[in-house]
């Protein structure tokens, strides 16, 4: 399991995370909501290494965790796909997917098997994965960007707003492939303004406001309106 509890980070007089707590467990998808301000993104920077909190602590396994730096989050298997997914539009799947862990050119053929053989396994179907990027579909990039995280077989997966600005059948295929990241017993941590799509994909939902935690629901169990209380700070009875 991974845990991070108590994390406080100020930015001069603004508290934007004030003692939040987050557990993280292998094969669950949790859901991080709130308004804009709630420190989701805060939170996020402090388990993939972007930021030192002030306070608190990030363990793996019971064991305490030094994030100071992406690399440090990547070398305990904390892999972030953020919102702008961060693809070279210019270059191929198979380049996207190995930018930085190439080995020479006797290894392309390597590369193009195990991007075709990750890709199968996750159920995206890409019809030529040697065209750039930019010719596919939203959900098709955003596929790519989950898939590439899984390169180092990483222990959790952060996706930032996975399936903001996309339509709905390519939102559908967004939250299949979520869930195909669940079968595969990773830790997956969403963070999302969609309701819809939160229940649809989540195992439990987990509310920040103001910096602090708000509520965590088991998303079975949960209504939306206690859900939207909980963001708003109403009262949900």
């Amino acid at each position: 399991m991974i845990s991070a509890s108590g994390i406080t980070k100020r930015y001069g007089a603004v508290q934007a995370l004030d003692g939040a707590s987050l557990d993280l467990r292998s094969g669950e998808v949790v859901a991080l909501v709130g308004d804009n301000g709630a420190g989701k993104s805060t939170l996020v920077k402090a388990i993939s290494g972007v930021i030192v909190p002030d306070e608190g602590t990030i363990t793996v396994d019971g064991n305490p965790a030094r994030i100071a730096s992406p690399h440090d989050a990547q070398a305990l298997g904390f892999s972030t796909v953020y919102q702008d997914l961060a693809l070279c539009e210019n270059l191929d799947v198979v380049a996207n997917l190995f930018l930085g862990r190439e080995k020479g050119w006797l290894r392309h053929i390597q590369m193009e098997r195990a991007t075709r053989e990750l890709l199968g396994q996750l159920d995206v179907r890409i019809r030529d994965i040697r065209v750039p990027v930019s010719m596919l579909s939203g959900g098709q990039r955003q596929s790519v960007a989950i898939a590439r995280a899984l390169i180092g077989e990483p222990k959790l997966v952060i996706l930032d707003e996975p399936t903001a600005a996309l339509g709905v059948e390519q939102t559908a295929q967004v939250l299949a492939l979520i869930g195909r990241l669940r079968e595969r017993g990773l830790a997956v941590l969403v963070i999302s303004h969609n309701l819809a799509d939160v229940r649809q994909v989540s195992d439990r939902v987990v509310v920040l406001r103001l910096g602090r935690n708000a509520g965590e629901f088991r998303t079975a169990d949960a209504s939306q309106e206690a859900i939207v209380a909980a963001i708003t700070g109403a009262s949900s009875g």
